[in-house]
């Protein structure tokens, strides 16, 4: 069992920065793929990126590529999203996932296990 705790969400201004952090407990993360979601509210929960359980190889959705940076510290036994150039459009509810598999997908049937997560708002 994979337990996975999100921090870092928070009120920011439209062109700002946050950094989310994803830490596991009960078991080492370094061999799981680990991905970010978001759901905003009366929507589907999306795919935001992902990363493969070296670091690898990344995928990250077009709406956030060039803005959004996925890393991993398998060490810290923990995963990161570092937000930048942040817009309205970003607010939503962000949810870290995990899967043990070797390539990375953007569907979230593609990780079973997933955090509680934390919530991200940009104000305009």
């Amino acid at each position: 069992q994979v337990q996975l705790v999100e921090s870092g969400g928070g009120l920011v201004q439209a062109g700002g920065s946050l950094r989310l952090s994803c830490a596991a407990s009960e078991r080492p993360l370094s061999n799981y793929a680990m991905a970010w979601f978001r759901q905003a509210p009366g929507k589907e929960r999306e795919f935001v990126a992902a990363i493969t359980w070296n670091g690898g190889r990344t995928l990250y959705s077009p709406s956030v590529e060039g803005r959004f940076t996925i890393s991993r510290d398998n060490a810290k036994n923990a995963v990161s999203l570092q937000m930048k150039s942040l817009k309205p459009e970003d607010t939503a509810v962000y949810y870290c996932a995990a899967e043990s598999r070797s390539d990375i997908v953007s569907s979230v049937y593609g990780y079973g296990f997933w955090g509680q997560g934390t919530q991200v708002t940009v104000s305009s």
